[in-house]
């Protein structure tokens, strides 16, 4: 079996950092760790390929990666900033001639096919992006070879969907993972949930109360995505966490 590999292509909010007109000392920042594109994540394992989310980013990080081929794309949830880039699947449709398959949940392709009304109607205009959309509920599927178990969590009264990958779970846009989501990932080696700031937010957790729903699991190793600016300088921040766990940024890599 070949490894799973995972690229985080976005670890920022919706906002992503910087943020424009920002002055802050994380915006201003000149290291790397500091600059977050809008949340996401590219799987890998043999030849199969899909992402995590596709926001305002998408096409940028498509290309920043280098990505020629991709089976899939799998939505949390259908706020702008995790669906705003599906219009850019127009060069995989030409690539590859296909429409791009897309996993989302019924509310969710509702909201999609809205956003994207041109590419739904029956007078299609030339070069508009194909998408064949894909039931998302709580039972198991697979892209091609590789099995995905949807999660279920809150963002604030809105269910997103996580998703777990053999030993790997990622959870963005939650305040709270119910007892069951939890029970399901407690074996996991690898576990990424969001956090955007320290101090509370109505839709998300908080620094401190990530850290209790990881120090809770103990997986292997953790990561905290969807970061703001609000969060702090990445190198400080992390000096601060437990061994375990650690703020994910643009271009980590992960292969398990």
């Amino acid at each position: 079996m070949e490894k799973l590999k995972i690229t985080f292509l976005g670890t920022g909010t919706s906002q992503g950092v910087p943020v424009i007109g920002c002055q802050c000392d994380v915006c201003k920042s000149s290291s790397k760790f500091d600059k977050r594109l809008r949340s996401s994540i590219l799987v890998e394992q043999g030849k199969t390929s899909f992402t995590i989310d596709a926001g305002p980013d998408f096409r940028y990080q498509m290309l920043r990666q280098g990505v020629r081929d991709l089976d899939a794309i799998l939505i949390t949830h259908c706020h702008k900033d995790h669906i705003a880039g599906l219009d850019d699947v127009r060069a995989f449709n030409f690539l590859l001639k296909k429409p791009m398959k897309v996993y989302a949940t019924t509310r969710d392709q509702k909201a999609i096919k809205t956003e994207f009304s041109y590419a739904f109607g029956e007078n299609r205009y030339p070069g508009v992006p194909n998408f064949e959309l894909l039931e998302l509920d709580t039972k198991p599927f697979k892209v091609k070879d590789i099995e995905v178990i949807p999660l279920k969590a809150l963002h604030k009264t809105m269910e997103v969907t996580g998703f777990r990958i053999d030993d790997f779970a990622y959870i963005t846009d939650t305040h709270y993972i119910p007892p069951e989501t939890l029970v399901e990932i407690s074996d996991c080696k690898i576990v990424v949930i969001s956090s955007v700031r320290r101090t509370p937010h109505p839709s998300h957790y908080s620094l401190d109360e990530a850290v209790k729903i990881l120090e809770f699991l103990r997986p292997e190793k953790a990561f905290i995505t969807h970061v703001s600016h609000l969060m702090g300088k990445h190198d400080e921040v992390n000096k601060e966490l437990p061994d375990f766990i650690s703020l994910a940024f643009d271009g980590l890599v992960l292969e398990m």
